[in-house]
C-alpha cells in the first residue's frame, strides 16, 4: 500500500531531506584528487548528527557507514574506505539521514576535475531523465510513466539502464512501497496521487544494463567496466509534477528546463 503523506508529514520529510541536501552541499567542493571516500564519509555523518537526525544508511541490514559513496563503474552501495579520488573520476554520493521519524534520500554524481565526453554524456543524461522522472510525477499519471520518461531518455542518448536496482517510496521508513523501475517493465503500476512521496533515482550506464555485485556483498559494479552515474532526489506527487524535497540551492540535479 502506497501512503498518502499529510502536509504536516510532508513538512517533515522536507526537513529530512533539507539535512541530506547540506550534507551534498557541502561535500561538492571536497571532491578532489588525493581524498578518500572515508573522508566524506566522515564530513556527511558529523553533518547529520549535529542537526539531530540520524544516517538512515548506517546500520541498515549491517551497512557499514553513513553514506554511499561509488566511483567510476561503480553503480550504487560502495562502501567509504580509504580508495582515493583520482582526477576524471566520476564520484556518486548518496545520502540519506531520518529527522523526527522521517527520512531523507538523495544521490548525485559529479566529476572529479576535468573528464572525458563519454563520462559528461552520462551525467547530462542521467541528471536529464531524473528531471523528466520528476514531471511526470504527477496527479493521475500511472506509475510506469516514471520509469518510461527515465528509459526514454537514456535510449535517445545511447545509454542503458540499470534494471537490478529500482527507485522507492520514502517515508517514516526509507524503502516503502512502491518499488519504481527506470524502465517500462510493461506494467501500467497505480494512480499516482497527491501526497505519494518518492524517491526517483536514475542509474544509468554507458555500456551494458548488466551488473554484479562484489565480495563485500554490497558494492554494485557494472558487469562490463564502464561507468554509471545515480541521480535522485525525494518528491512528492503533486498536480503539476513532483516537488522535489531533497533541493536547494546547491543542490539543483533533476531541474533541467524542457527545451
Amino acid at each position: 500500500m502506497i501512503a498518502i503523506r499529510s502536509e504536516r508529514e510532508i513538512g517533515l520529510l522536507r526537513e529530512a531531506n533539507q539535512i541530506v541536501a547540506s550534507v551534498h552541499a557541502a561535500l561538492a567542493p571536497l571532491i578532489k584528487p588525493g581524498v578518500t571516500t572515508r573522508a566524506l564519509d566522515e564530513v556527511a555523518e558529523e553533518i547529520i548528527l549535529s542537526a539531530g537526525a540520524t544516517p538512515s544508511f548506517k546500520g541498515y541490514h549491517g551497512y557499514p557507514a553513513s553514506t554511499c559513496i561509488s566511483i567510476e563503474d561503480e553503480v550504487v552501495h560502495g562502501i567509504p574506505g580509504d580508495r582515493e579520488i583520482q582526477e576524471g573520476e566520476i564520484v556518486s554520493v548518496d545520502v540519506g539521514a531520518c529527522y523526527k521519524g522521517y527520512h531523507g534520500d538523495a544521490a548525485v554524481t559529479r566529476a572529479c576535475g576535468a573528464i572525458d565526453a563519454d563520462r559528461q554524456h552520462l551525467l547530462d543524461t542521467t541528471n536529464l531523465a531524473l528531471s523528466r522522472a520528476i514531471r511526470a510525477a504527477r496527479v493521475d499519471n500511472h506509475l510506469r510513466d516514471i520509469g518510461r520518461a527515465v528509459e526514454n531518455t537514456c535510449k535517445e542518448a545511447g545509454l542503458t539502464v540499470v534494471r537490478d536496482f529500482v527507485g522507492h517510496g520514502i517515508g517514516a521508513k526509507m524503502h516503502e512501497d512502491p518499488q519504481i523501475p527506470n524502465f517500462d517493465d510493461g506494467r501500467r503500476g497505480p494512480r499516482l496521487k497527491e501526497g505519494m512521496v518518492l524517491a526517483i533515482e536514475p542509474m544509468v550506464n554507458v555500456g551494458g544494463h548488466k551488473v554484479r555485485v562484489l565480495e563485500d556483498d554490497w558494492t554494485a559494479v557494472t558487469a562490463d567496466g564502464k561507468p554509471s552515474a545515480h541521480f535522485e532526489h525525494s518528491v512528492v506527487v503533486r498536480k503539476d509534477g513532483g516537488e522535489i524535497l531533497s533541493a536547494s540551492a546547491a543542490c539543483t540535479w533533476g531541474q533541467v528546463p524542457e527545451a
